[in-house]
């Protein structure tokens, strides 16, 4: 058994598949890894590395806009002695290894794309003391030249991988602990903001790959036997409901967690398009635990939906949205109401499609300003453009018109707690919505908790037809350009209504969860010997 210790430095809010699946490859082969949560402090992570005493640290750099604490922790660790190799793996590492490289020297290597192989290779190469400069799929630094060398071939056969290894599971609501999980790797759709498609383009072979539904149903009952799993959230971004080549996929998969007697015992969660929602598939999966869908929506306009490359209609999608909530599927959704090409007009008819998806309570009012993330389509058309600005990780832009940017900047700073915070309404108005769905299921819903339901979605409606109508207001008034000859405390009047509001709305919530909770202790007490 070799003992020599490989050490990760990763995001673990959640489990971290990619890092997941790296250490079970790594374990089959004798190495024994660790990984270390990056958000524990430079000085805990220093003091971990200098006891393990690792031969290489595996840094799992997927969000961006992190690299530069990246960047100062690594400096940190160097300057406190570590002095084995660092690697860099992920999305933003694959995509930019040499701004990575020039952002952070230390950087020994980068695995780019798939890690499983190219990692334990190099593992392998500096345990045995040989030369891993030939590696395939990785990048490089010779004084000031960047080595580029061949990628590998990607993993054609996800199942011929062995399960990641996890973390003691977390619970997700109630005593009911959850699991991430993969069904498939890529996505076939090649939209102007994400970079997946330039992703797996890059590397050989399809760009998506399905696991067996058989293997998917096993892992998870496995998981729910071994760990106590009860909850499994799919990080597919898009899960395969229309898989090219296999029709039978979601019937296959549902089969076999029925066989397994798993079906009334979890729920789970996917991500898909809106498009992809047709009744007798998503009827069966619902039967089979479905309880949240993730929806790729972004825009509320057939003439966004095209410019952002979806292939999708707002007909469509509110179709498919009709279907989950005839099915009492909850879901959430990623809508870019603020987008390169963004004027009143497109805001506002944008706002009116949210009150025509939320004004009913369905789900809470969210969306976001679509960012340039690094190797989109949308970073190079703004680069050409001459519209691009900041430094990577911050990419960013600004619309044409002044006082577009002005509203934005507003309401963006009106509600960073209400969209953004952890303890803002939005954050706690989608996990009450889901506490009363684990609740609903494990423990029935009786006319006490149906109340309490009806009571929660009144609210969300009332909060998100109040949100959707100050956001109009505000755009009228910002765009009639009376926000600047106004008297100062106009806007400020209502930057404290708007806060007010959050604070009265999530009370209401609050208290949900409260009689929510006080419903689960009396299950307690009733269920005790």
């Amino acid at each position: 058994m070799n003992i020599t210790p490989v050490v990760f430095v990763a995001f673990e809010e959640f489990d971290n598949l990619g890092v997941g699946y790296i250490t079970s490859v790594l374990s089959e082969s004798g190495y024994e890894s660790s990984v270390i949560d990056f958000r524990l402090g430079k000085k805990k992570i220093l003091k971990s590395l200098t006891e393990i005493k690792p031969i290489i640290v595996g840094f799992s750099v997927i969000f961006e806009y992190h690299i530069y604490e990246f960047a100062e922790l690594i400096k940190y660790l160097r300057k406190g002695g570590i002095k084995c190799h660092f690697t860099a793996g992920g999305q933003f590492a694959s995509l930019n290894y040499e701004d990575l490289f020039k952002i952070i020297p230390s950087f020994d290597s980068v695995v780019r794309f798939e890690g499983e192989f190219t990692f334990l290779e190099l593992v392998t190469c500096i345990n045995n003391g040989t030369d891993w400069k030939n590696i395939s799929g990785i990048a490089f630094k010779i004084k000031d030249k960047i080595i580029v060398n061949p990628l590998r071939k990607v993993i054609t056969d996800l199942d011929e991988l062995p399960y990641p290894m996890r973390s003691p599971l977390k619970k997700y609501a109630f005593d009911k602990k959850f699991s991430t999980i993969l069904a498939g790797r890529g996505c076939v759709n090649n939209c102007i903001f994400c970079y997946l498609r330039g992703y797996y383009q890059q590397s050989s072979g399809p760009i998506k790959r399905i696991r067996k539904p058989e293997e998917v149903a096993q892992e998870m009952s496995q998981l729910h036997m071994e760990m106590g799993s009860s909850v499994f959230l799919f990080q597919d971004d898009d899960f395969p409901v229309k898989p090219a080549k296999n029709q039978e996929w979601v019937k296959r998969f549902c089969k076999k967690l029925a066989q397994r007697n798993l079906d009334d015992k979890i729920l789970w969660k996917i991500n898909c398009r809106p498009d992809e929602v047709e009744l007798n598939s998503f009827s069966l999966m619902k039967i089979h635990g479905l309880f949240l869908v993730f929806l790729g929506i972004e825009d509320g306009t057939d003439e966004g939906l095209t410019r952002l490359n979806k292939h999708m209609t707002v007909e469509k999608c509110l179709e498919g949205i009709s279907i989950l909530k005839k099915l009492e599927i909850g879901f959430d959704y990623g809508f870019m109401l603020f987008q390169p090409s963004s004027t009143f007009r497109s805001v506002n008819d944008n706002l009116d499609f949210l009150r025509k998806l939320c004004g009913d309570g369905s789900t809470p009012v969210t969306f976001l300003k679509m960012m340039p993330f690094s190797g989109t389509g949308i970073e190079k058309e703004l680069r050409n453009q001459g519209r691009l600005k900041g430094i990577p990780g911050f990419l960013d832009y600004d619309f044409p018109d002044k006082a577009l940017n002005d509203y934005y900047n507003f309401i963006a700073d009106c509600l960073m707690t209400w969209l953004r915070d952890n303890k803002g309404l939005l954050n706690i108005s989608k996990w009450a919505r889901n506490y009363i769905s684990v609740f609903s299921f494990y423990f029935g819903k009786n006319e006490e908790i149906k109340e309490l339901s009806e009571n929660f979605i009144k609210i969300i409606s009332e909060s998100n037809l109040y949100l959707i109508n100050t956001l109009k207001e505000l755009s009228a008034l910002f765009e009639s350009g009376r926000y600047s000859t106004e008297k100062p405390d106009a806007l400020n009047n209502f930057r404290i209504e708007i806060s007010q509001k959050e604070e009265y709305y999530k009370r209401l919530v609050n208290n949900c969860i409260i009689e929510l909770m006080g419903n689960f202790e009396s299950q307690r007490i009733l269920q005790r010997p």
